[in-house]
């Protein structure tokens, strides 16, 4: 019966032990996850969208400068000493007076300054998302050149791994012909060698899968690598026969969707609207105008000396007025000279901003391109260098095993190997890489 509790209590604490652990490990992390979790806990996406709102404040104060202006004012004054009274003559009067004052604004004309200065501000909005989504767009590659550096190198991790073992497994052969004194003992250790070259290039691909690691949780910004992990999606097939949207073509549909020319355009567009602007200072600017003003003051009496209540003064005292200003620029030290001459120089330095950015983006793409062709061929070559060392290796251990070739001999087939198989991993995420980036300036989101 004890027994049966030991073993039933045993099973419950092994339960226990693999829940508790189920739950320290966090799912693995899919591309989108990864990328959607970086756009939305990057510091400079926070701060796009920080700058994006200054730039919906300065469109909406733009705005604001159609309406009229209100404003007030209030002021106490004591006064002391000698006054003239109602009866012609001075006396010491000690007095109190409350003065209120209420004006409004209502611009009519400021030759189209305000209307040019909202569709700037409208433009610099525009471009303030662009600029938000260009931060996004290259978070984005970032992610995937991330994700895809540790695909790889969990490949070369298996490829190490599997040299390692068919080494490990040619020792114990070997020894058993060294002992049966059928080879030398050099041969032992020669094969020996090999395994702990091979370890050290296992070692070194595990730190680089770990670097890669920690470089993807950085962009990121997790606080801890330590249980992160990602998933290993099925990727596409990389065929010989593979063709890719020429460079030119490419390039087409980006102009129209790409962050970056579209944020210089905008730019150009509200630099345009500025210079309009500042050429309407030269025009003159009517506005009407209107205005309030009472006051009290504790002295005031009437012709029989009583004196006059708050509410009689307020309605004795009142002033209103209105009217139509227009002012008319003269000379102002060649202040709106120098504004437009300045806007000018804006708008021809936004316009060169467009041409950079659009050979900017001309030269990513055939770049882009061009390594995707490249590496297309390396992987196509190294296909075939894979197939070639796959077999003049299995010849070589053949013969290595009936002691036609000697253990460098042997060595060397099977380092050739998996140089190949390396080349051809390179290759293989290199095109698959470079296609995606090539598919994303056309619009398609990075996908695996």
């Amino acid at each position: 019966m004890s027994r049966l509790i030991y073993a039933i209590a045993f099973l419950i604490l092994v339960s226990i032990s693999n829940i508790l652990k189920a739950q320290d490990t966090p799912n693995a992390w899919s591309l989108k996850e990864c990328i959607d979790y970086a756009i939305k806990n990057n510091i400079q996406v926070k701060q796009g969208e920080l700058s994006t709102q200054l730039q919906e404040n300065s469109l909406r104060k733009a705005k604001a400068d159609r309406y009229p202006n209100l404003t007030s004012q209030a002021s106490q004054n004591e006064s002391y000493g000698r006054s003239l009274t109602y009866s012609n003559t001075y006396e010491n009067i000690n007095s109190s007076q409350t003065n209120f004052n209420l004006s409004t604004n209502v611009p009519v004309f400021a030759g189209m300054q305000i209307n040019n200065n909202i569709k700037a501000k409208n433009f610099d909005l525009k471009a303030s998302m662009e600029d938000l989504q260009k931060v996004k767009d290259n978070i984005t590659m970032n992610i995937a050149s991330a994700y895809l550096e540790i695909l790889f190198s969990q490949e070369l991790v298996k490829v190490s791994e599997e040299q390692l073992a068919v080494t490990k497994q040619q020792i114990q052969q070997t020894q058993e012909k060294v002992d049966a004194g059928a080879l030398a003992k050099g041969s032992l250790l020669d094969i020996q060698a090999q395994a702990a070259k091979e370890e050290l290039t296992l070692v070194d691909n595990q730190n680089q899968l770990k670097l890669n690691y920690l470089k993807l949780a950085q962009l990121l910004e997790l606080d801890s690598y330590k249980n992160f992990d990602i998933q290993k999606p099925e990727l596409p097939t990389i065929r010989a026969e593979a063709s890719l949207m020429s460079a030119t073509e490419v390039y087409k549909n980006a102009l129209a969707l790409w962050p970056d020319i579209k944020s210089t355009e905008y730019k150009l567009q509200s630099s345009e609207y500025q210079l309009k602007a500042a050429k309407g200072t030269n025009y003159p600017t009517v506005s009407l105008y209107g205005n309030y003003f009472n006051l009290y003051n504790n002295k005031y009496t009437d012709t029989q000396g009583n004196e006059i209540s708050f509410k009689d003064q307020l309605k004795n005292n009142e002033r209103k007025g209105f009217g139509l200003q227009m002012d008319i620029p003269i000379f102002n030290r060649l202040q709106n000279k120098t504004q437009i001459d300045n806007a000018k120089i804006n708008v021809l330095s936004k316009q060169l901003d467009v041409e950079n950015a659009k050979k900017a983006l001309r030269k990513d793409i055939e770049t882009a391109e061009t390594n995707a062709i490249a590496a297309l061929n390396r992987y196509t070559s190294n296909q075939k260098a894979v197939a070639a060392m796959q077999e003049a290796f299995r010849y070589s251990e053949e013969k290595y095993n009936v002691g036609l070739v000697n253990a460098l001999e042997y060595n060397q087939a099977k380092n050739n190997l998996a140089k190949a198989q390396s080349d051809l991993l390179q290759a293989k995420y290199e095109f698959i890489f470079r296609t995606k980036i090539l598919d994303f300036y056309r619009g398609i989101p990075i996908e695996l």
